[in-house]
């Protein structure tokens, strides 16, 4: 049980650090208010960031249940997450999270939002390279570079 308080408390945190708040700061700071109407850019939006929720929402879940840990890099899941996204990518939760500010970006017809879902993104490729494979190397060995092998980082297998 204090796994999932811990989980949900570090999500909340980034979420609402990296994904409310500064999506929030950069709509303030380009102007952009929100839509008067409800058009289809809004629609698509909602339902974009709403799948991209559910995804990382649905990653956390799989952290605490199956990983025994949180997402957070100082409080890692103890056993190697590899079943549910995890079978398809490797990193559904960054993906998620993406998903989330394109949702936004298209909610708000917004480019700032959406070179800001390509910053993130980019930031997560290099914090992926930089840190968390070698720390998944060294944590669960042969294991990880079976799955390694056999999944996919970014883009499911067709």
């Amino acid at each position: 049980m204090f796994v999932a308080f811990r989980a949900i408390t570090y999500a909340i945190l980034f979420i609402g650090f990296l994904i409310i708040y500064l999506s929030a700061r950069l709509l303030a700071w380009s102007g952009i208010v929100r839509p008067a109407a409800m058009g289809a850019a809004q629609i698509a939006g909602m339902i974009v960031a709403v799948a991209g929720a559910a995804l990382a929402l649905w990653c956390v879940v799989s952290f605490v249940t199956l990983g025994k840990g949180t997402p957070a890099p100082f409080d890692p899941p103890r056993h190697l997450v590899i079943r549910g996204h995890y079978r398809f990518i490797r990193n559904p939760m960054y993906i998620g999270g993406t998903l989330t500010l394109v949702g936004a970006a298209l909610f708000y017809c917004s480019l700032t939002l959406l070179d800001y879902a390509a910053v993130f993104l980019l930031a997560a490729t290099l914090f992926v390279h930089g840190y968390e494979e070698p720390t998944l190397r060294r944590s669960f060995g042969a294991e990880y570079e079976e799955y390694c092998h056999r999944v996919p980082r970014w883009w499911p297998h067709m």
